[in-house]
């Protein structure tokens, strides 16, 4: 390994210099090139994502005709439910409801049903977690028990939920609720397990389940994570906006999860929110390491984000691996970091590989990209305090305490292939590092304009390659390289 300066960055020019250049780079992308991974070279797997059958019933089943009240006062969790069993009883169909806002607890879809939210309907989450049935589930990257979904897909296929209408999830009361937990719990040395131990909702898990598609709703102010997609395979979610920093802070409010999961398509998505706006996961720790399910064969296209962790964020639970991605045209405007690369040392055997991104727009983001495999200590690292030891614990605190057999290798970032990325008034261009054991291996940046105040930095990195790349930052300083080898730049 060696320390060394590899690359001498261009001052950064002024604003109208930029803006020509961006124009003349944009032109450059849109017409293609030999390095922008055209679309004619597109895995072969890229056709076989996404939702492959659909329900065909057009029998119409009205919520109303079963007890459901647009009123915002009444439950109507009995009602809506009652209908979707009727529709399924009957070999599918679709069921509506009037124009109103009904507030509801969790409901269960079926085979064979689409539920659609036409235009002034409105879908109001109970704010009481007890209109929330416990359910074995997957929370954080762990298998343990928590409050069903708001809507949720279990154990089935063939499901649509479609429409112009609004999912409000009015998660105000758990994001306050988590954030008095939060400071009680850094305090006592939990800050690792306060995601766990503070039950929230989601807005909609798909779980075990194929053939599933989610098209053209609103989702807002989620109370946990807002679409999961866990342990499912031909999932397709076109269309959705999700608006979670309505009237707040809404605490790891993601916006779509793709967890262990396969042969996902993500398109035409417009996300803001306060965590990761989409997230590639497959699993954490221990557990992860038992489940031992990737997330694979995933295409995320046409699609913009707004305030978040990351447009695309992969990990940071990776311990059964990600790989096999495709993303393309996506638009990061004040969101933290275009694409999102982290992990950590209890993913141990994971690998996220196989990335293809390109035609990538970061506008005012902290960093364009970013990579880590020591992501958040305090997070990722449980230990339990002393005042805790010999106590009787949760069984879930001791799922996250159990330790990886450090038999297995390191976390592994490598194969990565990133193109066509433009940056404009961001902080940093590139923030890259491996460690050491655990270098990031075989990187790719080809045509990338990085207008940027800092460069960046990479290290424990090996076999990259940096074709077409440039940057112009406030200072003229250079992208910082170090404990790496085989870094290239060629023009």
């Amino acid at each position: 390994m060696r320390n060394n300066l590899l690359f001498k960055a261009k001052p950064q020019a002024d604003s109208s210099l930029i803006f020509q250049k961006s124009l003349i780079i944009a032109l450059f992308l849109f017409l293609g090139n030999a390095y922008a991974f055209p679309l004619d070279e597109h895995p072969v797997w890229k056709n076989e994502v996404g939702a492959k059958q659909f329900p065909s019933s057009k029998l119409l089943f009205s919520a109303n005709a079963y007890g459901a009240k647009g009123d915002s006062i009444t439950l109507n969790s009995r009602s809506i439910q009652a209908a979707i069993d009727a529709c399924a009883a009957k070999g599918g169909g679709i069921v509506t409801f009037k124009p109103g806002n009904y507030v509801t607890g969790s409901v269960f879809l079926k085979s064979g049903v689409t539920l659609r939210l036409d235009s002034g309907v409105v879908l109001l989450g109970s704010q009481n977690i007890k209109d929330y049935p416990i359910i074995p589930t997957r929370i954080a990257g762990i298998e343990m028990n928590w409050p069903a979904a708001l809507i949720n897909v279990l154990n089935t296929q063939n499901v649509a939920i479609t429409g112009k209408g609004i999912i409000d999830g009015r998660g105000k009361v758990f994001w306050n609720l988590y954030w008095s937990m939060r400071k009680i719990y850094e305090i006592k040395g939990l800050r690792w397990v306060v995601d766990h131990e503070c039950q929230r909702p989601r807005m909609l898990l798909v779980s075990r389940s194929k053939n599933v598609s989610l098209e053209g709703l609103q989702l807002h102010r989620s109370g946990f994570w807002t679409v999961q997609l866990l342990y499912s395979q031909n999932i397709t979610v076109n269309g959705i906006v999700i608006r979670n920093n309505i009237g707040g802070h809404g605490p790891s409010t993601d916006g779509i999860d793709i967890d262990s999961s396969t042969r996902i398509l993500i398109e035409n998505c417009n996300i803001d929110c306060n965590d990761d706006d989409i997230c590639l996961k497959a699993g954490r720790g221990a557990d992860g390491v038992r489940v031992n399910r990737p997330t694979e064969y995933v295409v995320i296209r046409n699609c913009e984000s707004g305030l978040g962790g990351g447009l695309i964020v992969f990990g940071s639970e990776t311990a059964g691996s990600i790989r096999h991605i495709l993303a393309y045209n996506l638009t990061a405007n004040g969101t933290s970091a275009a694409l999102r690369f982290k992990s950590a040392l209890i993913n141990r055997g994971g690998t996220v590989e196989d990335v293809t991104a390109y035609h990538i727009n970061a506008i005012n983001t902290k960093a364009a990209i970013v990579v880590s495999l020591s992501w958040n200590p305090s997070y990722s690292y449980p230990t339990l305090p002393p005042t805790y030891v010999g106590k009787k614990i949760p069984a879930y605190w001791k799922t996250m305490l159990e330790k990886v057999p450090t038999t297995l290798p390191l976390p592994k970032f490598q194969n990565i292939h990133i193109a066509d990325v433009v940056a404009n008034n961001s902080i940093i261009g590139i923030d890259a590092a491996g460690m050491e054991g655990s270098t990031l291996d075989n990187f790719t940046f080809n045509n990338c304009l990085f207008n940027v105040q800092k460069a960046g930095s990479i290290s424990y990195a090996k076999d990259w390659t940096l074709r077409n790349v440039v940057f112009h930052t406030e200072k003229g300083d250079s992208l910082s390289i170090s404990h790496s080898e085989n870094i290239q730049f060629v023009k």
